[in-house]
């Protein structure tokens, strides 16, 4: 009897003990996941599967910089001159984005400094324009890209974004509107040409820009501050 019982309760023991060890094993790892430690300095990983986040790494090297936009602009400008535009097209819209983020990361340090430590906030807000600027150089390049092959519905409201972002008064909102009035969608030129100056021409058929306009840069002068405000 002592014997019947002791099986009964090793049997019983070992029983418990396997399922325990099932259900530690058969636990779903997103509950063991929610279990590890964090802590308020933890920094979160970077979401590969979105596309409006640009990976950062280095300054030199990362896209996400200054030098990786620019690298976009200059491998844009080669693919014009091979007249490949769709590859134009996706480097300008690559280099908007990484300068519009720039921008925008920029000037949320400004908001975060302000009132705090005021020459990192006006650092990152210099910054901000500059990076706002380079963003609205490639908006123009790549409307005037839209317009070389023959898609003005495209071009026209990348080039209202830069009126909007640089006011009609600086160097590249002017141009911008030269290539509204010569796609004919507006029909006052700005500024006004003098009387001794004869009026510009516009298009009754919306066509192609000169090879010419997209190979040059898009402000030759000095360059104006834009507005890093916007996220586009």
């Amino acid at each position: 009897m002592k014997l019947s019982g002791m099986n009964r309760f090793c049997t019983t023991g070992l029983a418990s003990l396997l399922l325990l060890t099932a259900s530690v094993l058969l636990k779903p790892m997103s509950t063991v996941a929610q279990e590890l430690p964090t802590g308020p300095n933890q920094a979160q990983p970077i979401d590969p599967n979105n596309p409006n986040v640009v990976r950062p790494t280095s300054q030199e090297t990362g896209i996400l910089s200054q030098t990786g936009g620019q690298r976009l602009m200059q491998e844009a400008s080669s693919a014009v001159s091979a007249q490949n535009y769709s590859l134009a097209t996706k480097k300008l819209q690559d280099a908007r984005q990484v300068f519009n983020q720039l921008s925008n990361f920029y000037q949320d340090l400004v908001s975060s400094f302000s009132g705090i430590d005021n020459r990192i906030a006006d650092s990152n807000r210099r910054k901000a324009l500059e990076t706002a600027q380079m963003r609205d150089e490639a908006t123009y390049q790549l409307a005037l890209v839209h317009r070389a092959q023959n898609q003005p519905e495209l071009a026209v409201p990348l080039l209202i974004q830069i009126i909007r972002s640089q006011q009609p008064t600086r160097d590249l909102g002017k141009k911008a509107y030269q290539q509204l009035f010569e796609l004919g969608f507006v029909d006052s030129q700005y500024p006004r040409p003098r009387a001794d100056q004869p009026t510009g021409t516009r298009a009754d058929q919306p066509t192609g820009t000169r090879a010419d306009q997209l190979t040059q840069p898009a402000s030759p002068g000095k360059k104006q501050p834009a507005s890093p405000m916007n996220k586009k």
